[in-house]
């Protein structure tokens, strides 16, 4: 396919392509003729989700509502699985299906989603998917940076009017900055909550130091139950604790990006779908508007539902494990496998674990912010994790 300029672009020095410089997470946006609109558009040298949320849902969200302070915008949460699993699906494959029936059911022409190259099941391949089986190949998480948005430019060229995006954060804030500017009719947003993505090479050091079997993971999460899961070629499941992570050898694998976000939760999707606001073995799903419902709709018959649930105390553990992170302290297994299964019994479960995931993040890259871009701090960090971050005491 021919390229042509975009009617508003405007030609960049090389040395401008990744005007976010080590901040970039590598959304794609820069790799079209879009770059033109990147100092608006970026994430991270334009942070606007109040003005977006305004723009995606008719409001932003409200600082005095404790809910939409952690969760953003929301007409409602709930915990959900499918009655008949996808095989091979990360969790039970709700996204997959939602995608596969707004596809076969003529509500969009396309599906932007990630697979992976022929040679690197870890390494992301954005692609419109046009077909069930293109969607199906592209189930399961890839945890390395995706530009996701590089195929923009083949979304106004293809003539397609009617488009669902699956992405994360980032990507989304991105493409509802330029959404304006792509010609549909009509862009149904599914988002994943995200956090704490690699490069290619910052993931093989992940797994190459906390895995048995490196080159044998098929894809892992961090799970409700304080431990890593990995899923293994032969079907077994690894599981480390939290707390016996190597944080002294992993806290610079994550990327810089992910360092600086505060949209965990993906606040600007329509639909978002994830697991850590639900019991384990759950998914958690949070729609956002009446697109969002739009979507769900189409897979009630085939999900189980059940209402959201709290309990437990997050503030200690979420204190404690602050400087712990700071210092790079890594607890011999014995020692993290009996305080990961304390905490498990009676640490926060449900939204509560939530909340600790958000604060543990957002505390953390607080200060990174603040050590590595002052500058940036007071602009950068929206007022909602501001206040989730004030209720901590944070080490200079």
């Amino acid at each position: 396919m021919t390229l042509v300029p975009h009617k508003k672009a405007k030609a960049l020095k090389p040395s401008s392509r990744r005007p976010a410089k080590e901040l970039c997470s590598e959304c794609g946006l820069c790799d079209t003729y879009y770059i033109h609109y990147v100092k608006e558009a970026c994430a991270f040298i334009n942070q606007q989700i109040p003005t977006l949320e305004e723009q995606a849902h008719g409001r932003s969200r409200d600082l005095e509502n404790a809910d939409d302070v952690y969760f953003g915008v929301h007409q409602e949460m709930m915990a959900a699985r499918k009655t008949e699993p996808i095989a091979g699906a990360q969790w039970t494959g709700i996204v997959s299906t939602i995608a596969i029936e707004m596809l076969t059911r003529g509500l969009v022409e396309g599906v932007v989603c990630v697979q992976n190259t022929k040679d690197d099941r870890f390494q992301p391949h954005p692609i419109i998917a046009t077909t069930p089986e293109e969607i199906l190949a592209a189930r399961v998480n890839k945890p390395t940076l995706s530009p996701n948005l590089s195929v923009l430019e083949q979304i106004e060229q293809s003539g397609m009017k009617r488009l669902l995006v699956i992405g994360v954060g980032c990507q989304i804030q991105a493409l509802r900055a330029v959404e304006k500017e792509l010609g549909l009719e009509k862009l149904y947003v599914l988002g994943t909550p995200c956090t704490d993505n690699v490069t290619r090479a910052g993931l093989q050091k992940f797994l190459d130091t906390t895995s048995r079997s490196p080159e044998t993971v098929v894809y892992y999460e961090f799970m409700q139950d304080f431990q890593v899961h990995f899923k293994h070629e032969d079907g077994s499941t690894e599981l480390v604790p939290f707390f016996g992570l190597k944080t002294n050898q992993l806290k610079d694998v994550f990327a810089p990006s992910c360092l600086s976000c505060f949209d965990y939760v993906n606040s600007l999707a329509d639909l978002v779908v994830g697991y850590m606001g639900a019991p384990f073995g759950w998914q958690w799903i949070v729609v956002r508007n009446d697109r969002g419902q739009e979507m769900l709709d189409l897979v009630q018959d085939q999900i189980q539902t059940q209402p959201v649930m709290s309990k437990g105390d997050r503030h200690q553990a979420v204190q404690q494990s602050i400087p712990a992170y700071d210092k790079g302290v890594t607890l011999p297994m014995w020692a993290a496998k009996l305080m990961g299964v304390v905490i498990e019994k009676i640490g926060p479960k449900g939204l509560e674990y939530a909340r600790f995931s958000i604060d543990s993040h957002f505390t953390r890259n607080y200060l990174y912010v603040k050590r590595n871009h002052p500058e940036k701090l007071e602009q950068h960090v929206p007022d909602y994790a501001k206040k989730i971050v004030s209720q901590y005491k944070l080490p200079e």
